[in-house]
């Protein structure tokens, strides 16, 4: 069967816009304060879901809903079924956007909002190419289900919980990453460091507080730290912090009144690339080392400078392997949260090769943890993917993708994880084509339209020869 995949797309590029900016305009980020069972991850998540569900409705798929974590939309017959694995919640906006990350906005033929790129604009575009290939294709001989989830930039519980109760699907793809596509993806491991709370010592400088971050899978671009002590001393700290900023052509500010606040701007990026930003905590507790501070102050802010600071493969602790397939173990530090009355946290987010075994990763930090009483907690873990590059998905895919863009489809993995390691057989595809920027998780994301419309001519001819 002949179809001008990209013509047809254009032919319904305004309604895949609209159906795009109402997705872009709900503020669905992770709201563990709003939770029950009607929205387990917030109301707002529970309304992404609704808007997806609604559309499917819209347009003659069978819908469900799976616990109002997750869900699906399908057409076609078949005993066996394509999935593509999509998500709808978005990590929070940060600060600094040009146009509010929840008002999408065209400039230069560039949609901007938050989840632009990551992943509502791959989503719809997907769900397009859906439409495309039911109207024009009846005859499968598989199903075709987008599966929904709506916890993907946290703990990923919504596939978890799909897959206890819905089938797996025979082979797919998940529109989240980059073209042409990605067939190894690395092990994903979520912890924090508990420091201790020791008793609070009487000291001429108390660190009271120190934050940054607010995921773990993102680059912290604020830091804050919080003193208390000797007035001259609180003075001293103030001038220097000022002329650290000044040196290091940093961002951030000093105010003294009963305490003194400290506060420093960084870079935010995703965090399988940590070594693109600029981490907050890093700037503040480089500075912190040297001022002098009280025990438990100074425990806290010399591990992170010790261990942490701009090393982002792991050598100081000696873990710093790597593989051919996936390349180096990346370590990014997320959060960061000190209280002196009930010690300190450290959250990482651990990317390491399909080769490499986490129980000795684990060990290694462990002998330099231990002796410290720094205790390690696994928050979340997800084994490395990988799917065979002469798998019948991935040759599939490639044949697509170079027939639609004249150029090779050339095999990647990712520190990143996709959804596509939900599936036995998943790889992920697109929607960011090479050579674009990588915006996911910044402040003014956005997602080129004519991309969009491109990815969207990709999927709807790939859907179609995995279906047909």
């Amino acid at each position: 069967m002949e179809v001008n995949w990209t013509e047809e797309v254009l032919k319904r590029k305004e309604e895949m816009l609209s159906d795009l900016t109402g997705l872009l305009q709900i503020e669905s980020v992770l709201d563990v304060e709003d939770t029950n069972e009607d929205a387990p991850f917030g109301y707002k998540v529970r309304e992404a879901l609704d808007y997806m569900i609604k559309l499917g409705e819209r347009d003659g798929y069978q819908t469900k809903d799976v616990q109002h974590v997750a869900g699906h939309l399908e057409f076609g017959e078949g005993e066996d079924s394509i999935g593509i694995l999509c998500h709808v919640d978005v990590v929070p906006a940060g600060s600094g956007w040009t146009s509010p990350p929840f008002k999408p906005e065209i400039r230069e033929g560039k949609l901007y909002a938050r989840g632009a790129i990551d992943d509502k604009g791959p989503t719809i575009a997907a769900y397009w190419a859906m439409n495309i290939v039911k109207e024009l294709c009846p005859s499968l001989s598989k199903r075709v289900r987008m599966i929904i989830g709506t916890d993907e930039e946290s703990s990923w519980r919504c596939v978890d919980t799909y897959f206890k109760k819905e089938e797996m699907p025979l082979m797919g793809f998940a529109p989240d990453a980059v073209f042409p596509i990605i067939y190894a993806e690395k092990g994903i491991a979520d912890f924090e460091w508990d420091f201790p709370a020791t008793e609070t010592e009487r000291h001429d400088l108390v660190l009271q507080s120190f934050t940054a971050g607010e995921r773990l899978n993102m680059v912290p671009d604020l830091a804050n730290a919080v003193f208390v002590g000797e007035e001259k001393v609180l003075s001293k700290v103030k001038k220097e912090f000022e002329e650290y900023l000044t040196q290091k052509q940093l961002n951030g500010n000093a105010t003294l009144a009963e305490s003194l606040v400290l506060e420093i701007e960084g870079v935010s990026v995703h965090g399988s690339k940590p070594e693109q930003g600029n981490n907050a905590a890093f700037r503040l507790a480089d500075f912190l080392s040297g001022v002098g501070l009280d025990t438990n102050g100074s425990t806290y802010i010399d591990f992170i400078a010790r261990w942490l600071v701009d090393d982002f493969y792991g050598r100081k602790f000696g873990v710093d392997v790597e593989d051919d397939i996936t390349g180096a173990l990346t370590m990014n530090a997320g959060t960061f949260e000190y209280k002196s009355s009930d010690g300190g946290k450290v959250g990482i987010n651990l990317r390491y090769p399909v080769s490499c075994d986490f129980d000795e990763v684990k060990s290694t930090f462990d002998k330099v943890t231990g002796p410290n009483d720094i205790k390690m907690t696994i928050i979340d873990h997800m084994t490395p993917h990988h799917v065979p590059e002469d798998h019948e998905l991935v040759k599939k895919l490639q044949r697509v993708y170079e027939k639609q863009t004249g150029e090779p489809a050339e095999l990647l993995s990712i520190g990143g994880g996709t959804y596509a390691r939900s599936l036995d057989a998943g790889v992920a595809f697109g929607a960011l084509f090479e050579g674009k920027p990588q915006l996911a998780h910044q402040k003014d994301e956005y997602v080129e339209i004519d991309d969009l419309l491109k990815a969207a001519a990709i999927y709807a001819e790939a859907i179609y020869e995995l279906a047909k």
